[in-house]
């Protein structure tokens, strides 16, 4: 949580939700120190926090906006099944569930469907990609939301592209740039090359 005497200011989009132009997030891990195990971070594009995300318990881990406040709580039900709830995890507040539709080495898929509570209750999304090559792509119906991919230099450079750091982009249409972030942590969610 955040610090009671600290000056900082919560993170605040240069383009408000609605906006007509997609938005980065910029995915890395930060170690705190030697030997420990580091959280994820979503950055913008001029490498302000905007997201944080850390683990609560052992299958719980916490979606945290700048300012320190849970947005959500994500718990992996089973290998295959989460559940995401808005703030902390009480169970009124249960948001979303995901399940695990395909799960291949080089290519995985899951199915997203909101809570009768939501406005959004008859929304579905589903997640494509490969974990491997950091690439996710959100749908909702034939129209995309998010997709991920790798950062990709030019020239001698892009030999050596760290696999660690990765772009999200959020087109414009979807309002819930969070519930994007949820929705990444759980599809890499498990592989420990990063997490």
């Amino acid at each position: 949580m955040a610090d009671e005497n600290s000056t900082a200011q919560p993170y605040e989009s240069q383009n408000p939700p609605n906006s007509q132009i997609p938005i980065d997030l910029f995915v890395s891990k930060k170690y705190e120190g030697i030997g420990s195990r580091g959280f994820l971070r979503f950055t913008d594009s001029a490498d302000n926090l905007v997201y944080t995300v850390k683990k609560s318990a052992h299958s719980v881990k916490l979606v945290v906006d700048s300012s320190g406040d849970t947005l959500f709580s994500i718990h992996r039900i089973s290998k295959g099944s989460w559940q995401g709830f808005r703030g902390k995890d009480e169970e009124k507040d249960l948001i979303f569930t995901v399940d695990k539709t395909l799960d291949e080495s080089s290519r995985t898929e899951f199915k997203i469907l909101f809570c009768e509570k939501n406005d959004d209750s008859k929304t579905e999304l589903r997640m494509k990609g490969c974990p491997f090559n950091r690439s996710c792509t959100i749908y909702k119906g034939n129209s995309i939301v998010a997709e991920s991919s790798l950062m990709h230099k030019l020239g001698f450079e892009k030999l050596f592209v760290t696999r660690n750091r990765f772009r999200v982009t959020i087109f414009p249409g979807f309002a819930d740039h969070s519930l994007v972030a949820s929705l990444v942590v759980i599809y890499f969610d498990g592989r420990r090359f990063w997490i």
